[in-house]
């Protein structure tokens, strides 16, 4: 196991029976727990030795033996619906590269979880105090530092648990006399854990529902409704495609939230072409309304919908 770090990172998880694609890397530790917790799992393990292996091999995994930061994983882009791997940023030269490269191997609705050394901790700051530095191949970070470099990374949402190791002195107390701050008990966290998504949750929750193909295909056609290209047609189109894919009221309305710049046009265009589906626009405004977040949207969304009932 990585030095001193509780292997943790399975908290950010909910048992279940649901056949997710989840790799390993390097952070062997974590198989058995997770083959329980997943028995219909796909799960597959890399790992820089042949050794580390042996330990796991009765674990239903799928084993591969290679360096991640040196060799491609063998692996389908958007394949996996996690990646875990503890303290996997530290010993790199390259961690954007690495967490870019990790991001390109999950789904959209899939998450990385990963934790770091917090270079904050009392016993890093007590060390320099000393004179002493002993992290000298690995990359330390702090919270807000670690949190940056995977947005830079391409992941949409970050989440964060605290592993505390509190001190038996004062020097915490020194610390924060020196001018040290340490909100949400940041000089006594040895350890960040960290849920790294490719998607904000309301974005994982549309993307989950459909496939890739129907979701593209969807945003085409609200698109093209929004800025008037072909718009008669493409309002008979998307509303063909509606009925196909079994589409409703609630999940175009928040799809169209995420991916519309201008709503309060779109909709005025949609219902100018679609004087048969009045009633699903007017659902759809419903939806809106409920997650509106300014006194500008109920407004617009006001008079649409009163147009809207006068054309009925």
């Amino acid at each position: 196991m990585a030095e001193k770090i509780k292997p943790e990172l399975l908290g950010f998880l909910q048992a279940s029976g649901v056949p997710y694609r989840i790799l390993v890397v390097e952070s062997l530790y974590y198989l058995p727990e997770l083959r329980q917790m997943f028995p219909q799992a796909e799960i597959f393990a890399v790992a820089a030795e042949e050794e580390a292996i042996e330990p796991y091999q009765d674990c239903q995994v799928d084993f591969c033996v290679l360096d991640y930061l040196s060799e491609r994983l063998p692996f389908e882009r958007e394949y996996f619906d996690y990646i875990i791997s503890d303290l996997t940023l530290e010993a790199v030269a390259n961690p954007q590269d690495i967490a870019a490269g990790f991001s390109m191997y999950l789904k959209q609705t899939g998450a990385f979880l990963t934790s770091f050394r917090n270079i904050r901790h009392w016993s890093v700051l007590e060390e320099m105090m000393e004179g002493h530095f002993y992290h000298l191949v690995t990359r330390l970070y702090a919270k807000t530092d670690f949190e940056r470099l995977l947005y830079a990374s391409y992941y949409k949402n970050v989440r964060v648990r605290p592993q505390l190791r509190r001190a038996e002195d004062d020097i915490v107390e020194r610390l924060v006399a020196a001018g040290f701050e340490n909100i949400h008990e940041d000089l006594e966290t040895e350890f960040w854990l960290v849920r790294a998504d490719r998607s904000m949750p309301e974005m994982a929750l549309l993307k989950s529902m459909y496939t890739k193909e129907q979701r593209k295909k969807l945003s085409d056609y609200l698109h093209r409704i929004e800025y008037d290209v072909d718009a008669e047609n493409q309002c008979r189109l998307f509303w063909a495609f509606y009925e196909q894919s079994a589409l409703f009221a609630d999940y175009v309305a928040n799809f169209i939230r995420q991916a519309v710049f201008h709503p309060e046009a779109f909709y005025r265009r949609l219902m100018k072409y679609s004087r048969r589906e009045l009633d699903e626009i007017l659902a759809m405004l419903e939806c809106t309304r409920e997650n509106a977040t300014s006194q500008d949207e109920l407004r617009w969304i006001d008079k649409i919908e009163q147009e809207l009932q006068g054309m009925k």
